[in-house]
């Protein structure tokens, strides 16, 4: 993970990592779908660069 990342954000992906894992999504793509998600909530809340 990020080291911009907030102790929220590392939580908020492990969540949503292992929730899609548990909806049958390999390791890899549950990974990517959780970073995006973290990433997109960081946009959202104006906290990075776009």
């Amino acid at each position: 993970m990020p080291k911009a990342w907030s102790k929220k954000d590392e939580r908020q992906y492990e969540h949503v990592k292992s929730s899609e894992e548990k909806q049958g999504r390999t390791t890899k793509r549950a990974k990517e779908i959780a970073a995006r998600t973290v990433n997109r909530q960081r946009a959202k809340e104006g906290r990075t660069k776009t």
